[in-house]
């Protein structure tokens, strides 16, 4: 995930101010020292540093933290408040019109990732109920229309192409077909050029004078760090964009264009793409994310994602058989094959507070293992699933040679599915530490929604 070295380098400047307890003038200038070196190495624009360093050494040279019974975790607190209004203060959510079809321009210069995302965006938001048309508008790049159409049978969105015709005549007539169809928000996969020129940016122009779009979305990689912010800056010169998808987030890119976009352009990230999966593309949250550069967690997400990727029924049905002790190997394969829908075991450990790259490490999240696990379930007879008991030393071996594992990895299997029975069961039973309860009471009223507890 992105900003992994900046949270690293943040979280041991703020270790060391925790360790001094009292601190003077000289401590937070240090301090902020560090963090400005920090921020620079993430790639953050020269300019964006020094305001934000100013802005936080004026709070946190202030009186009400110097003389503060834990001025170290109000600094934590002062920072965490200024990154996120660095990155934009809230969600900004897609710009619609009443009347629909809704446009969305999709522009971007070449290899960012504009048509994956337009069907990644279109993916989105069939899932909120819309109806969206996704319209080929790039007549240059070898296969670009075709490509737009793999990816929109793949999410189940239709495409509109009208071959090498003039890319204001296709816009227009897509507006039009979606008028006729029912389609309430059309998408734009425009033109990009391997950098930006006059040619690319009139014929952007051309369409946004023929079909005025409710919203203008730039995709701009993460990896290429300040070239992303200077791409934006350009394109809202010419365009007036109204915001940002920012790709490979979940890459090893440094994140200096997360921090810097907004204040550069004054324009918001509206979206982070999080993986190369077509469902992989998530409203951008500046204070959710800050909490994450912090080393705070993301814990909001990490409940919106299980929200979506579990079926509700399903984990009611569940929860109701481990209250009455019939939960079943069927049901705790059930729970895996949904977990692994909510996407890496890594990415959602790293949402979990204070968990770093060194704990996720030690946790030995292995993907493989999973999937071993379900093999081996899978390699069971229905009776074996509902009673484990039958599983003798000649039962065990059928299901190694089926499943390609070992009498080993039966009996870890076991031994993990015994102790989640009696982990969750304690859990729903009411006999959870006040401690935790506490922590979960503002996060889905304390639920479980994998469990439906």
């Amino acid at each position: 995930m992105a900003f992994e070295g900046l949270t690293e380098k943040l979280n041991g400047v703020f270790k060391r101010l925790r360790g001094k307890g009292r601190l003077s003038e000289s401590d937070v200038k240090e301090a902020m020292r560090e963090i400005r070196l920090a921020l620079l190495e993430a790639d953050v624009s020269y300019k964006v540093v020094k305001d934000f360093v100013k802005k936080v050494s004026e709070r946190a040279v202030g009186s009400d933290v110097l003389e503060s019974l834990t001025p170290a975790q109000m600094i934590v607190k002062i920072v965490n408040e200024e990154l996120t209004a660095l990155m934009g203060g809230e969600n900004q959510r897609l710009t619609l019109s009443s009347n629909p079809p809704s446009v969305i321009m999709m522009v971007g210069l070449q290899g960012s990732g504009k048509t994956t995302n337009a069907a990644k965006l279109a993916a989105l938001l069939k899932k909120q109920g819309r109806r969206p048309l996704l319209a080929a508008c790039d007549i240059y790049r070898p296969a670009a229309i075709k490509q737009l159409e793999v990816v929109g049978e793949q999410v189940d969105v239709p495409v509109f192409q009208m071959g090498q015709a003039d890319p204001v005549d296709i816009a227009k007539a897509a507006v039009s077909h979606a008028k006729k169809h029912g389609n309430d928000v059309v998408l734009l996969d425009t033109a990009g050029r391997l950098h930006i020129d006059e040619e690319l940016m009139e014929e952007l122009s051309r369409i946004k004078a023929a079909v005025p779009p409710d919203e203008i979305l730039l995709v701009v990689d993460a990896m290429t760090g300040q070239d992303a912010v200077n791409a934006a800056k350009t394109f809202d010169e010419n365009l007036d964009i109204g915001g940002v998808i920012l790709t490979k987030l979940d890459g090893d890119a440094r994140g200096g264009a997360a921090l810097s976009i907004m204040a550069v352009t004054g324009k918001p990230v509206k979206f982070a793409g999080v993986g190369e999966k077509l469902d992989a593309l998530e409203p951008f949250h500046p204070d959710r994310m800050a909490s994450r550069i912090l080393g705070m967690g993301d814990v909001l997400s990490l409940i919106e994602k299980a929200e979506q990727a579990f079926d509700e029924k399903k984990s009611k049905e569940i929860a109701e058989r481990l209250r009455t002790n019939r939960f079943t190997l069927s049901d705790f394969y059930d729970q895996m094959v949904q977990l692994r829908g909510m996407g890496s075991l890594s990415d959602l450990a790293g949402m979990l507070p204070g968990v770093s790259k060194k704990d996720l490490g030690s946790m030995n999240l292995d993907e493989k293992q999973l999937r071993r696990m379900e093999a081996i379930i899978q390699s069971m007879t229905p009776e074996e699933r509902e009673d484990p008991s039958l599983l003798n030393y000649s039962r065990k071996r059928r299901i190694a040679a089926g499943s390609g594992t070992e009498i080993v990895d039966i009996n870890r299997l076991l031994k993990q599915f015994e102790g989640t029975k009696a982990m969750v069961k304690q859990l729903s039973g009411g006999r959870m530490p006040r401690s935790m309860q506490r922590k979960l009471k503002g996060f889905g009223g304390g639920k479980f929604p994998g469990l439906g507890l």
